[in-house]
């Protein structure tokens, strides 16, 4: 009997997750709409890494 009761809290406990995991967004957030960027445009770094993987243009 206490095999079974295991069994059946060890499916109860993985129903439970899959129903959470799978279930609408139940998220309180406020409705803030868009929020302007505010910081600094990326940086000379990230567009010389860019520029590795695109091919260069023929002169």
């Amino acid at each position: 009997m206490n095999i079974l009761r295991m069994v059946g809290d060890a499916i109860r406990y993985l129903s439970d997750g899959a129903t959470a995991l799978f279930s609408p967004n139940r998220d309180e957030y406020p409705n803030i709409g868009v929020q302007p960027f505010s910081g600094d445009p990326y940086s000379q770094w990230v567009s010389d890494s860019d520029s590795i993987d695109k091919p260069e243009k023929a002169k």
